[in-house]
């Protein structure tokens, strides 16, 4: 199998990641903050150490903040649920994932008023727009970082200054660069970020998580058990049990911790060049095939690490079957829960096949990809 589908999640995982998660699971036991006895204080102090190593990676210093969720689609449900009230307004891009779009329009229906700012191809963000965008009952701004269809990164910088300079909110979903990227929460203007623990974080799947860098009150999704206040019937106001009702994913939080630890070792920025460079072969051989079509911006340094691409008139979803079934070669197609980035490219038909490398795939893998699409590209000449 060649995989190509580190975008969706990582594969394979760091070897440090399986054996933390046999560790909790074969001999750490019990069930963080219900009882005092030992196992459970050893479950605490493992997910405590996620949260310490995950405030090392964000820039951030204060391990309360990170709330623990089943995902990114989870975490971002929790903010926007959480703060948006009827009557509030929300700005938004149109290159969305579902995990955005979805509870925007389920928050539309419960009179929260959503303004998309528009993109074409060359300007996916158009900041003169967004700034027209705003009006006085404005929240929250709310955008991915990088397109999970082609790539394109966001000028999140600029949208957070914009945001803070008229007193609202900015959430970020980062489910696409989180451990690719730096994000320095110090540093940039963002208030909320979102990030999943099975992709680029390298850690198992129902990982995610919600970091509150801002000094703001969410309404939980969820209420129950947190093994705080017992007393009371009340739910904890403060976090991270506010927010983190039911028992956690120990087991997976410390493959999670295991994956963090492995890229803050590993370093950032030779990750991230690693992946750029296999990006840039795939682009350059890609290009130079028939009937490819390729989306995105060509500087696929300034990307995510993600070619989108095309053959002819092919069914995205066709194409994907057949590389796989010649030649080992596991990609996504179709539309990658994102209709607004498809119509922006003009794509809503036929999908994009995405081909997304991470460091661990070999020069060799992707030279096998281009001959495989070189092969198909010749027989429908």
């Amino acid at each position: 199998m060649i995989y190509l589908d580190n975008a969706a999640t990582t594969w394979p995982k760091p070897e440090d990641v399986g054996l933390a998660v046999q560790e909790a699971l074969m001999r750490k036991g019990g069930n963080a903050g219900r009882g005092g006895h030992g196992a459970a204080m050893q479950m605490a102090r493992l997910i405590h150490q996620t949260r310490v190593d995950l405030c090392t990676l964000f820039g951030t210093n204060d391990p309360t903040r990170v709330i623990f969720t089943q995902n990114a689609t989870h975490a971002l449900n929790l903010a926007l649920f959480g703060l948006m009230r009827p009557g509030d307004h929300v700005i938004t891009s149109s290159l969305e994932h579902n995990a955005v779009a979805r509870p925007l329009y389920a928050l539309g229906q419960r009179g929260v008023e959503v303004s998309e700012v528009p993109g074409v191809p060359g300007a996916e963000f158009d900041l003169a727009a967004y700034r027209k965008a705003f009006r006085s009952n404005t929240k929250l701004v709310v955008t991915l970082h990088a397109s999970n269809v082609t790539g394109t990164m966001l000028p999140i910088r600029e949208i957070g200054q914009i945001a803070h300079e008229r007193g609202v909110y900015y959430l970020l979903d980062a489910a696409q660069t989180a451990g690719v990227f730096p994000i320095d929460m110090k540093r940039l203007p963002l208030d909320l970020l979102a990030f999943p623990g099975h992709k680029a974080l390298l850690g198992p799947q129902g990982t995610g998580g919600l970091l509150i860098n801002a000094d703001l009150q969410l309404e939980p999704l969820i209420y129950g058990g947190t093994g705080s206040l017992s007393e009371e019937v009340r739910q904890p106001d403060f976090l991270p049990d506010a927010l983190e009702s039911g028992t956690l994913n120990g087991i997976g939080l410390a493959g999670l911790g295991a994956g963090v630890r492995y890229i803050l070792t590993e370093g950032m920025d030779k990750i991230r060049v690693r992946e750029q460079e296999l990006c840039r072969k795939l682009w350059e051989g890609l290009k130079k095939i028939p009937g490819v079509k390729l989306y995105g911006n060509e500087q696929v340094e300034r990307r995510a690490p993600i070619i989108a691409f095309n053959l002819g008139e092919m069914d995205s979803v066709e194409l994907s079957y057949i590389l796989e079934e010649r030649a080992g070669i596991v990609a996504r197609a179709g539309l990658h829960c994102a209709s607004q980035a498809h119509r922006m490219i003009g794509t809503l038909d036929q999908g994009v096949v995405r081909f997304s490398p991470s460091h661990f795939t070999t020069a060799e893998e992707i030279d096998a990809a281009l001959q495989t699409v070189r092969d198909l590209a010749q027989g429908l000449n």
